[in-house]
């Protein structure tokens, strides 16, 4: 993951310089989860679902504004009046957020999108959608790790860890969903302007 975490590092140095300058609340909404990492899209995902108290996967004014509120992310309320308003199509009063994330998250092409879910397949070795501990045993070789091999981790915290890249800080729960994992990755993506150089790291990255 070490290619990664400078291209991460990048990328939130660049959010955090465009910040001050943005004027669109759409693109200062994901800049500012740009600037906490690859993982900032996919906490703010998981802000939602905890807000979703009746799970019809949408999300009223007031929701919106609370779950915005309760992740930390810093804008006016008109700008979410805004942003809601834009993301309200049917005028009905509520957002569906799968589609506001889908449009948070940053473009991706179809080379990029297809290479991420092959890595992400790979990962999920029992096919339910979801990489775990489990998953990670056989597909990963935690015996590698510096902490491993010092004797400081055993096989499962290097595990843990590894999940870990993909958590949102505040939210842990050593489970990785496709979708978590695409918002992980846009994230990583948005600092990449080459689609063949993305999909060769990607390769490289997860041998395959």
């Amino acid at each position: 993951m070490a290619a990664i975490s400078q291209l991460e590092r990048d990328m939130i140095s660049k959010a955090r310089r465009q910040i001050p300058q943005c004027q669109d609340p759409v693109e200062k909404l994901r800049l500012q989860c740009l600037a906490r990492g690859a993982s900032g899209i996919k906490g703010l995902g998981r802000a939602f679902r905890i807000m979703d108290d009746n799970y019809n996967n949408s999300l009223d004014l007031e929701e919106f504004t609370k779950g915005l509120q309760n992740y930390g992310l810093s804008l006016q309320p008109e700008e979410i009046q805004d942003i809601f308003e834009q993301f309200d199509r049917n005028e009905n009063g509520a957002i569906n957020f799968d589609e506001f994330l889908n449009s948070v998250r940053p473009p991706m092409s179809d080379a990029r999108r297809q290479v991420i879910l092959e890595a992400f397949h790979k990962m999920d070795k029992t096919g339910d959608g979801i990489i775990t501990i489990d998953d990670l045993k056989g597909v990963y070789n935690p015996k590698s790790h510096q902490k491993y091999k010092n004797g400081e981790w055993n096989e499962r915290q290097v595990f843990q860890h590894f999940l870990e890249n993909f958590d949102s800080p505040n939210n842990k729960d050593g489970q990785v969903t496709e979708e978590e994992f695409l918002n992980y990755y846009s994230g990583v993506s948005a600092s990449i302007d080459s689609d063949a150089y993305f999909v060769v790291m990607m390769k490289s990255e997860w041998k395959i």
